[in-house]
């Protein structure tokens, strides 16, 4: 297996292009629970150019009915990503001023469950998301109204 870097540039290049519209490569979930996570995972594929074919478990997209859970629940692509051994990318939960652009960062409740994954497009001085299901390009993280928060920094990425 190779490792290569992250293109976190290519990540953000990705977001700010379709921050505010569809791709219509991609399925919109925005009436079927919310758009955030498949962005995310649409903005680390630009980033990482490999998914995780794996049945169920993996990290991939090919259609609406034929993906992972991981590819647009946010729960599954924090557990992909923080778990990943094998193909694809994959990171680990980090404080908030250890973020990098291109890494994301997934919302929640005091009461349990996370339920957004903006990601970060800027981090100085403040971070800066884009994000769907409520579309937003540069949007402050601390203008969203959220009870915890965690950061998901990319670290690389696997392929055969």
């Amino acid at each position: 297996m190779r490792e290569k870097p992250y293109n976190r540039a290519a990540a953000v290049e990705y977001a700010r292009r379709w921050a505010l519209g569809r791709n219509p490569a991609y399925y919109n979930f925005e009436n079927i629970g919310g758009d955030c996570t498949n962005f995310a995972s649409q903005c680390i594929y630009a980033g990482a150019k490999v998914m995780n074919f794996t049945h169920t478990m993996g990290w991939y997209y090919r259609s609406l009915s034929d993906r992972a859970p991981a590819w647009s629940g946010v729960e599954y692509l924090y557990n992909f990503l923080v778990n990943n051994r094998s193909v694809g990318p994959y990171g680990h939960e980090v404080e908030q001023n250890e973020v990098k652009i291109g890494d994301i960062v997934q919302l929640g409740r005091n009461s349990g469950g996370f339920y957004h994954s903006p990601v970060i497009v800027a981090n100085d001085p403040v971070i800066l998301v884009a994000a769907h299901t409520f579309d937003a390009l540069n949007r402050p993280l601390s203008s969203y109204i959220y009870d915890v928060a965690r950061f998901i920094h990319i670290d690389g990425v696997r392929s055969w």
